[in-house]
C-alpha cells in the first residue's frame, strides 16, 4: 500500500473563493434578496477608473463592458459571506482562463447591457406596456425558493399558459424592474418583493423571449433560464439509476452545448437527498438565488441549463442539506478546477487534437503480460518542479525514449488539494491536477509520450477520499459517497474515508471514472492503488471494530465486486490497456479472469498486472545485508520463483521504498561507494533477467543517494560535469539504458514471462558463494543465461551448465563494464560450451565473475 505522510493539513479558509469566517463550506441562511443593499452604481466604471480588461475566453459569449449574468451591472452589490471576500466590498473575478477585470463586475453569460438614455434624450423604442397582473405566488413556493430548498423551480418561475395568456414569473435579486421581449411584444413585469416580478402576457401560447433586467443605471438582456426543458435526456437518468451509465462525464458535471438553439452550459449533480440545489459562479457573484436547479425525479439528479455561460466559468453548488443548512461544493465531476488551494470548479470543453493515431492503432496488438515492460515511475510536479504539462512534454519523453523505458507511469495526476499527499487524496476525480496547467495541456503530454513511443500508466485511487467538507465528504448532508456505517466509512490508516463499493451510484462513478482516463486521456494503463485496504473488511482493524460479510468471512464481497465490474468494462471498451494492482497480500486470483473461480470461491479480479511486493521485500532485504551475511537469506532471494507464475507480476522498486526513511536504492546497500554502486548494478541486472515486468522510481536510475523529496524531486545536480563524482551516476544510468534497450530486443527475458516453461535454475543454491543463475527461454525455445555474484570477490573458472544443443556463448551484458562505472572485468569473444557436466547437464561453461556484478549471456 502506498506510504503517505501521517496527517493532512487543513484547508486555509477564505483562499481562492473558499468560505470564509462562517467556517469552511458553510453558508448562512439568513441572506434574502430584499435585504438592505448598498445603492447600486452605474455599470460603467467610476470616473477616471481604467476600463476593466476584455474577458477573451473561449466560448464565454461576452463582449467588453458587458455586465453580470443574474447580478446588478456593478461591483458593489452585498455578497453572501461564506464567498470568500468581506459582504459589500467589491468582487474581482477569478477567472481560470483571462485576466480579472478591474473596477467592473464578473463578466455574465452573455448578458447584453442596455445603458440607460440620458434625461431627456427619447427612447427609440416604445416604453414598455405594464403586464396584467399575476395570481399571487404561494408563499410556501415563496420562502422555499428564498431558502434554496425548491425541488421544481421551473414549475413557478419562467413562463406558463394560464387561461388569461401567458404568465411570467422571474426570479432576479436587486433587480428594480423586469421587462419580458418578444418579438414586437415588451411587457413590464410587475414587482411581487423580495426579486420577485411577474405578470400575464396576452399571448395565446409561450414564446421565444429574453428579459431585460433594470438595475440603477442599466439594464441587462438576458435569456431566462427556465423557459428550457431538460437538457438531459431519459436515457441517461435511465443508465445513471441502474449504475451503468459507462460515460457518466457526459451525463453529469458542467457540459457547454446548445440547446433549444442557445448557447450555454448545462449543470447537472447527483444529490439525492438534498433539499434543493443551486448554481453559483463568478456568473452571479457568488449568489445563486437566481438559480435554483430542479430535480429530475428518482435519480437523484438536479439540472440547470444556463444561457451563454461559457468555458472558463468558475462554478460550484449550494446544497440545501436535509436539516435545512447549506453547503457550498466542488463538482465531484468537474473536468477542470481552479489551481490549488483555490478549489472551484471550472466549466471547460476540450479543443486538443490528437496526433497519436499510429499508437493507438498498434495499442490492442500483443498482450501486455507478453510483451516487453519496463516502466518509469515519476512524480510529474517534482520531475522538474516548475514545469508545466506542456514545459514537460519537451523534456520528459525525450529522457525516457534515451532510457529505453517502454512506458512511464505517473503518480496520481487527478486533482488533490494539499501536495504534500502526492495526489494519494484525490477531491477531484475527473480533473487533472491544475498545478501544471489545463486538461487539454495533460492531453498534450500524453499525445508527446505516445509520438514518442511511450505507453502511459497513471495511478489511480478508488480507495478512499479525503475529508474536505468542499469535496465529496457527506456531500449532500449525509453518508453519500462513503459508507453509512461509520466504521466502514472511516480509514482506519489515513484519516479518510471509504467508497461506499455497495451503492450503484458510487461503483458508477468509479467505474466511468477508469473508463474516462482511458478514453479521454488516452492512458495506456491504470495502476490501482491500495487494493489490499480495500478488500478485506478488517483491514487495519482490530477485533470488534468490524463487521463480517454475509458469509462471515472478513473479505469485502462489494469491493470484489466493483474491482471485477471496473476491470470487465475497462478491458471491454478499452483493448490494449492494462490494469494493474498494488495489492500486497496473497489474495487468490488477482491476474485471473473474472470469470475463473480460485480455491476460495471468489472469481478473479480480472487485472491484467499485479505488484510482486513479497519479492520487492526478499530481494531488498537479501541485498541490504553484508556479503558475509548473504548465505544466510540465500532463499530470498529465489522464493519468488515458488510463486512466480500464481500471478501475473510487475516487479516494483517504486516511489514507497525511497521515502520516509527507507532510504534511497544504493543507500540501502552496505560496504564503501564503489561496493554500493557495483551491487546496484548487480541489483538491477537480477531485476531485469527475473520473471516479470518492472518498475523503476525515478533518481534511481543514476543511483540518487538522498530519499525523494516531492519537493525538490530527483538530484540532477549529481550527473552534472562540475561534481566529482558525475562520472559514477552517469555509468549507472548508462546501464539502465542498456538493460532496457537489450530487454526489449530479447524475447526471453518478456515472452513467456507468466508461464513456467519461461525459466529453469541452473544455480539457485550456492548459498556460500551468493551466486545465482538462471535460464530464460522465448516461445521458440531461444535462451539468455543470467548470472548474478553478490560477493565482493572475483569467482575464476565458475562453472555452470548450459543446455547442450547450443555450442558457443557469448557476454551481451555485465554490470561490471567500465562505461557503467565497474572494473573492466568479464567474458570477452566467444565462449565454447565444455563437454563437462555440470547441474545436471551435460555440457558447461567456465565463467569469470567479477566482484557484484551480474552477466548475459546468449548464443554465439
Amino acid at each position: 500500500m502506498t506510504a503517505r505522510p501521517p496527517s493532512i493539513p487543513p484547508t486555509p479558509p477564505g483562499s481562492g473563493g473558499r468560505p470564509g469566517p462562517t467556517g469552511a463550506g458553510e453558508v448562512p441562511s439568513t441572506f434574502r434578496p430584499d435585504a438592505p443593499a448598498p445603492v447600486p452604481q452605474a455599470a460603467g466604471p467610476a470616473p477616471g477608473a481604467p476600463p476593466g480588461p476584455v474577458d477573451r475566453r473561449p466560448g464565454a459569449g461576452r463582449r467588453p463592458g458587458h455586465s453580470s449574468y443574474g447580478a446588478p451591472p456593478t461591483p458593489r452589490a452585498p455578497r453572501p459571506a461564506g464567498t470568500g471576500a468581506p459582504a459589500g466590498e467589491p468582487v474581482p473575478e477569478r477567472s481560470a482562463g483571462g485576466p480579472a477585470p478591474v473596477g467592473g463586475p464578473p463578466p455574465g453569460a452573455g448578458a447584453v447591457a442596455v445603458p440607460a438614455a440620458p434625461a431627456g434624450t427619447p427612447e427609440e423604442a416604445p416604453a414598455p406596456e405594464p403586464a396584467r397582473p399575476a395570481p399571487p405566488l404561494p408563499e410556501a413556493d415563496r420562502r422555499r425558493l428564498l431558502d434554496g430548498a425548491h425541488h421544481d423551480p421551473h414549475a413557478v418561475l419562467g413562463a406558463h399558459p394560464v387561461p388569461e395568456g401567458v404568465l411570467v414569473r422571474v426570479l432576479r435579486p436587486f433587480a428594480l424592474a423586469v421587462t419580458v421581449v418578444a418579438g414586437g411584444l415588451r411587457a413590464r413585469l410587475r414587482s411581487e418583493g423580495e426579486g420577485f416580478f411577474a405578470g400575464v402576457l396576452p399571448l395565446p401560447e409561450v414564446p421565444a423571449y429574453r428579459l431585460r433586467v433594470a438595475y440603477d443605471g442599466g439594464e441587462l438582456e438576458v435569456d431566462d433560464p427556465y423557459r428550457f426543458l431538460p437538457a438531459l435526456g431519459d436515457f441517461d437518468l435511465h443508465l445513471i439509476g441502474e449504475g451503468r451509465h459507462e460515460e457518466l462525464w457526459r451525463a453529469l458535471g458542467a457540459r457547454p452545448m446548445t440547446h433549444q438553439g442557445v448557447v450555454g452550459t448545462r449543470f447537472t449533480v447527483w444529490a439525492p437527498n438534498a433539499r434543493g440545489v443551486r448554481v453559483i459562479g463568478d456568473f452571479c457573484y457568488w449568489d445563486g438565488t437566481a438559480f435554483p436547479m430542479r430535480s429530475l425525479g428518482r435519480s437523484g439528479v438536479w439540472e440547470l441549463f444556463l444561457p451563454e455561460v461559457g468555458e472558463g466559468a468558475l462554478y460550484r453548488f449550494e446544497i440545501t442539506r436535509p436539516d435545512g443548512s447549506r453547503t457550498r461544493r466542488a463538482d465531484p465531476m468537474a473536468r477542470r478546477t481552479e489551481c490549488p488551494p483555490a478549489n472551484a470548479s471550472v466549466v471547460h470543453a476540450s479543443h486538443h487534437r490528437w496526433r497519436d493515431q499510429e499508437w493507438m492503432a498498434a495499442r490492442p496488438g500483443v498482450p501486455v503480460h507478453e510483451s516487453p515492460l519496463s516502466v518509469y515511475e515519476v512524480h510529474l510536479p517534482s520531475w522538474r518542479p516548475g514545469l508545466s504539462y506542456r514545459q514537460l512534454a519537451e523534456q520528459l519523453p525525450d529522457y525516457v525514449r534515451e532510457l529505453g523505458f517502454t512506458h512511464v507511469e505517473f503518480m496520481p495526476v487527478a486533482e488533490h488539494p494539499f501536495g504534500g499527499s502526492w495526489g494519494y487524496q484525490v477531491t477531484g476525480f475527473y480533473a487533472p491536477t491544475a498545478r501544471l496547467g489545463t486538461p487539454d495541456d495533460f492531453k498534450y503530454l500524453v499525445d508527446a509520450l505516445h509520438q514518442a513511443g511511450i505507453g502511459v500508466i497513471v495511478d489511480w485511487v478508488p480507495a478512499h477520499f479525503p475529508r474536505d467538507d468542499w469535496a465529496l465528504a457527506r456531500f449532500d448532508g449525509t453518508a453519500l459517497y462513503e459508507h453509512a456505517d461509520p466504521r466502514r466509512a472511516a480509514h482506519p490508516d489515513w484519516g479518510t474515508l471509504e467508497f461506499d463499493y455497495g451503492r450503484t451510484e458510487v461503483r458508477n462513478f468509479l467505474v466511468a471514472n477508469a473508463v474516462y482516463w482511458c478514453e479521454e486521456f488516452h492512458v495506456d494503463g491504470l495502476r490501482v492503488d491500495a487494493v489490499a485496504s480495500m478488500l478485506y473488511l478488517d483491514y487495519s482493524r482490530e477485533p470488534g471494530q468490524w463487521t463480517p460479510n454475509a458469509h462471515g468471512g472478513r473479505e469485502d464481497l462489494d469491493a470484489v465486486s466493483f474491482l471485477q465490474e471496473m476491470n470487465a468494462t475497462v478491458y471491454r471498451r478499452c483493448p490494449g490497456v492494462v490494469t494493474i494492482a498494488e495489492e500486497s497480500t496473497a489474495w487468490d486470483g488477482v491476474t485471473r479472469p473474472t470469470h475463473h473461480r480460485g480455491e476460495g470461491g471468489f472469481g478473479g479480479l480480472g487485472f491484467g498486472l499485479k505488484w510482486n511486493m513479497g519479492w520487492m521485500h526478499d530481494s531488498l532485504g537479501y541485498v541490504a545485508h553484508e556479503p558475509v551475511h548473504r548465505k544466510y537469506h540465500h532463499h530470498e532471494m529465489t522464493f519468488s520463483m515458488v510463486y512466480a507464475y500464481s500471478e501475473n507480476y510487475l516487479l516494483p522498486i517504486s516511489h514507497d521504498e525511497v521515502v520516509h526513511g527507507k532510504r534511497a536504492l544504493v543507500s540501502k546497500l552496505p560496504g564503501d561507494w564503489w561496493q554500493r554502486r557495483a551491487t546496484h548494478r548487480a541489483y538491477l541486472g537480477f531485476m531485469w533477467a527475473h520473471p516479470g515486468k518492472q518498475l523503476l522510481f525515478m533518481g534511481q536510475e543514476f543511483a540518487q543517494g538522498a530519499e525523494w523529496s516531492h519537493e525538490h524531486g530527483p538530484e540532477w545536480w549529481l550527473l552534472d560535469d562540475s561534481y566529482h563524482s558525475a562520472g559514477d551516476h552517469r555509468g549507472v544510468r548508462n546501464l539502465v539504458s542498456d538493460l532496457n534497450h537489450r530487454y526489449r530486443t530479447t524475447p526471453s527475458l518478456w515472452q513467456r514471462d507468466t508461464v513456467p516453461e519461461g525459466f529453469a535454475w541452473v544455480e539457485g543454491d550456492a548459498a556460500e558463494d551468493n551466486v545465482f543463475a538462471f535460464l530464460r527461454f522465448d516461445a521458440h525455445g531461444s535462451p539468455l543465461l543470467a548470472v548474478s555474484n553478490f560477493a565482493p570477490v572475483v569467482r575464476h573458472g565458475y562453472r555452470l551448465g548450459v543446455p547442450d544443443r547450443i555450442g558457443a556463448w557469448r557476454e551481451v551484458l555485465n554490470t561490471d563494464d567500465r562505461s557503467y562505472g565497474g572494473g573492466g572485468l568479464g567474458n570477452p569473444g566467444r565462449l565454447a560450451a565444455e563437454p563437462v557436466p555440470a547441474h545436471g547437464r551435460p555440457n558447461s561453461l567456465a565463467l569469470l565473475l567479477p566482484p557484484l556484478a551480474t552477466l548475459w549471456l546468449r548464443p554465439a
